[in-house]
């Protein structure tokens, strides 16, 4: 690879890193900070974060079908990011720096102006990076950057707590609002200056058709479901994490060392999983990390107080398999958004957009399911100790239906009707026509040749 592919691979990766410092925090630590330290009850938070997330039904598929369809000189990917970043900033600044009356209201509407700007950059971020290149495995690389950087992200904002000498949740969460209203244009800006967007067709479908554009493709149709299961079988240990770790293993001191162990499993595990893809194919490779993943979080329901060194040790072997839940599937998504490209559908902000919108829903589900369900099993956030059904029923939400989730998702992707093959069968079919239309005597003269030969 050249200079000018390293730094492309850099400068667009990039911003993965402060966007991922702030993704764990409003998805892990947030929920239990608003019920454990401002008091609000876990129906109260799940039911405002359900309803923030869940706008995003409307507001994904809506900026990227948006963000296709309006040009700018500056590009259509960079003006997006662009005006989405100062609703970002303000709104992690309410969310993670509370002041004044806190109740579910003001949850609600900090969550949802976050999301907003959030979805503003990361919709043509990702559609951007599916633009960029049409080889195969340049999808992958790209992709691999951009979620390469944002598992360092996570890492850094598990190792805040050390840095700023505090495990509040009040002191760390507003020193990372403050990072982030620095970090944030300063990782936008090499992109935004200096990677060139390629020009795209003018033509766009109507909103209304959104149906008919994810039902076109077979792949399509088979990735999304898989797609949306995976992250919500994802989003309940997510969710659940820190309450898992302080009432069932008793062992809340370890939460920043356990996510530490995790994320860096998944960067060692990146570089595995994108040479596997090369070999057996990235649906193949997907499947194969969903194994491994599977296989460590079997035990997890068997675990209780003391078992910290298991757990940690089951981390590895999920974190492993991390680097391919989270590249795969985003290359394969690109490689579908090509073609269809190609077929006259130059939809990738609004596939995107799609894309998105499964990824919040499956997170506002998680919330919206979980805490309710640990209210109902008897759960009690401030309680030392909590009845037998209630911490069953916790490990089984935390680790038990992920697992057979994940079974599922394995189940349709072994098979996956896009690989390697068709994709590049597909744009070498797409040549010899064009070249048989624009030189067809010469084209059949080579066939005949080629026949007689």
């Amino acid at each position: 690879m050249t200079a000018a592919h390293y730094r492309q691979l850099l400068f667009y990766g990039l911003p993965g890193l402060p966007l991922a410092m702030l993704g764990l925090p409003l998805y892990v630590y947030l929920p239990s900070f608003y019920a454990q330290d401002l008091g609000l009850s876990l129906s109260v938070v799940g039911m405002a974060l359900l309803a923030a997330r869940g706008l995003d039904v409307i507001t994904d598929p809506l900026i990227g079908w948006l963000n296709d369809k309006v040009q700018s000189r500056m590009g259509r990917r960079k003006l997006f990011m662009l005006l989405g970043l100062p609703l970002l900033l303000v709104g992690l600044e309410y969310l993670l720096r509370p002041s004044g009356k806190v109740d579910g209201l003001y949850l609600f509407a900090w969550s949802f102006v976050t999301y907003l700007g959030w979805t503003f950059i990361s919709i043509p971020w990702q559609a951007w990076g599916a633009e960029m290149t049409r080889d195969y495995h340049g999808k992958s690389a790209l992709s691999a950057s951009r979620e390469g950087f944002a598992i360092l992200g996570t890492v850094v904002v598990i190792s805040l707590p050390f840095f700023v000498g505090s495990q509040a949740a009040v002191t760390t969460l507003g020193t990372l609002a403050t990072l982030l209203w620095w970090l944030l244009p300063l990782a936008l800006l090499p992109a935004l200056l200096w990677l060139v967007e390629r020009r795209q067709e003018r033509r766009f479908a109507p909103l209304r058709k959104v149906g008919s554009i994810l039902s076109a493709h077979p792949a399509i149709r088979q990735l999304l479901p898989a797609y949306f299961i995976n992250s919500f079988a994802n989003a309940l240990p997510a969710t659940l994490f820190i309450l898992f770790v302080t009432h069932v293993l008793q062992a809340p001191e370890q939460v920043g060392v356990v996510l530490l162990v995790y994320f860096l499993s998944g960067v060692l595990g990146l570089p595995l999983w994108l040479w596997l893809a090369r070999h057996v194919d990235k649906s193949r490779a997907w499947a194969l990390a969903l194994i491994l993943s599977v296989l460590g979080f079997a035990f997890v329901p068997l675990l209780g107080v003391g078992d910290t060194a298991w757990f940690i040790a089951i981390c590895v072997v999920s974190g492993l398999a991390l680097g391919a839940d989270v590249a795969l599937p985003a290359s394969m998504q690109a490689d579908i958004a090509q073609q269809m490209q190609h077929q006259g559908n130059p939809n990738t902000g609004l596939l995107f957009g799609v894309w998105g919108l499964l990824t919040k829903l499956a997170l506002a589900l998680a919330v919206g399911i979980a805490f309710p369900l640990l209210d109902w099993a008897g759960f009690v956030a401030d309680a030392s100790t909590q009845t037998a059904f209630t911490l069953t029923s916790m490990a089984l939400l935390y680790a038990g239906l992920p697992v057979l989730l994940k079974a599922w998702v394995i189940w349709r992707m072994w098979n996956f009707p896009f690989s390697e093959v068709d994709f590049r069968d597909y744009w070498e079919m797409s040549y010899a026509n064009a070249l048989y239309a624009a030189y067809p005597s010469a084209l059949h003269r080579e066939r005949v040749q080629q026949h007689e030969d």
